[in-house]
């Protein structure tokens, strides 16, 4: 098995693999150029977009700069705003659904260390996916950690940690995150 397989699979992997540092190395290429193309060619910054992530839907719109480990690992819903300096670490699956607006600094974690110091330091990492569901507003500086999924039509307050599941229709805020209300979203 491939250290990209275990990685995939949420094993404990070596993040120094060679193929993975090589394909870091390319995503790395790709939204650097994406980061420092103009706002006259929206066009030409969607289709590297397209071409970074697994898979994206009509209606894509993300200010730059964007950061991922290595985009291949996203899928992205139709009509999805992320604003400026979006970080997704994408070692495992990130699902986006359908109208979802991510604020400004929003980070997105999937990669994870082991708790055990002496494991740690043998510098393997694991991970655990991200979903969040469709209708989804996640405000400013929020951080959604490994292994969270985000029900559909919630909102994540600026700045909250998000550490566990949050469900349809609630607001979370806070650190970590909790429900704050449930949204009438008749």
């Amino acid at each position: 098995m491939t250290e990209k397989d275990k990685m995939l699979r949420g094993d404990l992997y070596d993040p120094l693999d060679a193929q993975l540092v090589e394909e870091r190395h390319n995503a790395r290429l790709l939204f650097q150029k994406i980061n420092t193309m103009g706002d006259t060619d929206k066009e030409a910054r969607n289709a590297l977009f397209y071409k970074l992530f697994g898979s994206a839907g009509d209606g894509l719109w993300i200010e730059p700069p964007f950061y991922c480990d290595y985009g291949y690992n996203i899928t992205v819903g139709k009509d999805v705003f992320m604003n400026f300096n979006c970080c997704i670490l994408d070692v495992m699956s990130v699902q986006i659904g359908n109208q979802v607006m991510l604020a400004p600094n929003v980070q997105l974690y999937t990669a994870t260390h082991p708790m055990k110091a002496i494991a740690r330091h043998s510098g393997t990492e694991y991970a655990k996916p991200i979903t969040i569901g469709n209708q989804v507003w996640i405000g400013g500086g929020a951080i959604v950690c490994p292994g969270v999924t985000i029900g559909n039509a919630a909102v994540v307050g600026a700045g909250a940690v998000v550490t566990k599941d949050v469900p349809d229709n609630a607001f979370v805020a806070g650190n970590p995150a909790r429900v704050i209300r449930t949204i009438a979203n008749d």
